[in-house]
């Protein structure tokens, strides 16, 4: 089964002002992505831009997959044009899923701006396990029959209310996160590293008892893996990192961590919390 694919754009949405929601249906078989892993995305049919644009999973719907992405640049100006009908290459899915097992207990998730995408799909999958992966099984990802039902407290930050996003799906899945906005617009004012810091502060008694994932800004992951790393809380991140190939060959994406430099497309994005060396 290859991971190169075409796949048709049914539905591209804004959704708040300059991110969108993009939906693409494969025309071919494909292996479908687990929450984590990332698609890379060719943004025109030339050369111009030439290289294709990471998007992690957002959400899967049947055989179809969403992506969220805010209008940046010229890349994401132009896919932000793409219309029903539309055919887009795309690679994937790539990268390492988030490894969440049956022992795990009292997740926490955390998500900051756009890292609300990843920690989406988590945070759908830990609810509803999709009766497939009870078939077949992976080896990284859930199985319905050891997950069941398992409902996480989702802590998710953003600069202003106006780039909150998924906030009515996410209540539509029973999950009410806890809110924060650094101008205070919408929920606590203030970053969310510190509303979870006070959440731990409230509950010291169960904090070794809790496994996090997170995804967001670097400067948000360094603050909330020192804190985890002060309180002895294991956990997973997912870096957001620009990336030109997406396979692993070009090494353009390389991050140090205790054992050395890795490639966030190809040894992650997912990283266990302590592996990261953060400058």
């Amino acid at each position: 089964m290859s991971r190169l694919f075409n796949a048709c754009v049914t539905d591209n949405v804004e959704v708040t002002r300059d991110y969108y929601r993009l939906t693409l249906s494969p025309l071919d078989k494909i292996r479908m992505p687990e929450p984590g892993n990332f698609f890379m995305l060719s943004i025109a049919n030339g050369y111009d831009p030439l290289l294709k644009r990471p998007f992690s999973v957002h959400r899967c719907m049947g055989n179809n997959f969403q992506i969220l992405y805010r209008t940046v640049g010229k890349g994401t100006a132009l896919l932000r044009k793409k219309k029903p009908g539309d055919v887009i290459e795309v690679i994937g899915p790539l990268g390492n899923a988030f490894p969440v097992r049956k022992d795990m207990k009292n997740i926490i998730l955390v998500a900051g701006g756009l890292g609300i995408a990843p920690i989406f799909a988590l945070a759908e999958r830990l609810i509803s396990p999709p009766r497939t992966l009870q078939k077949r099984g992976t080896k990284r990802g859930l199985k319905k029959k050891d997950h069941g039902n398992r409902k996480p407290l989702l802590f998710y930050g953003a600069r202003t209310r106006d780039e909150l996003l998924c906030i009515n799906e996410l209540s539509s899945i029973g999950i009410d996160a806890i809110i924060s906005t650094d101008d205070g617009s919408m929920g606590y004012k203030g970053t969310i590293v510190t509303v979870l810091k006070r959440y731990f502060t409230h509950h010291s008694s169960l904090i070794t008892h809790h496994c996090l994932f997170a995804c967001g800004p670097g400067p948000m992951l360094k603050a909330f893996s020192e804190m985890a790393e002060k309180k002895k809380l294991k956990g997973y991140a997912a870096l957001e990192q620009n990336m030109a190939c997406g396979l692993g060959t070009c090494l353009g994406c390389t991050v140090l961590t205790k054992a050395g430099y890795k490639r966030v497309c190809k040894e992650g994005p997912v990283f266990p919390l302590g592996d990261i060396v953060w400058e």
